[in-house]
């Protein structure tokens, strides 16, 4: 069981959502955050920077959108599950479009294949949130 897990377990309130379920979510949310932070850094560092610009720019949206999704999502006092609704799906509509960008440069840059991967897990969970979870909390 690892920190996250212990403390959410400690809370005095608890979720309606699956706890694996969130756990997993929150996670992928968090490490597509910094993987799409690190990947803009690096296309920033690329010779060409100019084929890259929207890259850039979807990967630091990305960023934020998962970060600030992943703190939505551990927050268990009084949710407003209709704005949640809303933010998991900004959030898999930014990991989806970042995921798609990223792919048209995969091949010539290493790190945008793996932004690609981290963007397409994290667009899978925030799914299964959607689509499991939440129909049975709101």
């Amino acid at each position: 069981m690892d920190r996250l897990e212990k403390i959410i377990k400690a809370h005095p309130r608890q979720s309606n959502m699956d706890l694996q379920a969130m756990l997993d979510c929150v996670n992928a949310c968090f490490e597509c955050s910094q993987i799409c932070t690190v990947c803009a850094d690096a296309c920033l560092g690329e010779e060409h920077i100019q084929p890259l610009i929207r890259c850039i720019r979807l990967n630091q949206d990305c960023a934020d959108i998962c970060a600030t999704t992943g703190r939505m999502l551990v927050r268990l006092n009084c949710p407003d599950w209709a704005i949640i609704r809303s933010q998991l799906q900004a959030c898999t509509a930014a990991c989806h479009k970042c995921g798609n960008e990223c792919e048209l440069h995969a091949q010539m840059h290493e790190h945008c294949k793996i932004c690609l991967e981290a963007c397409r897990e994290a667009e899978a969970t925030l799914k299964d949130l959607l689509v499991t979870q939440l129909e049975a909390v709101s």
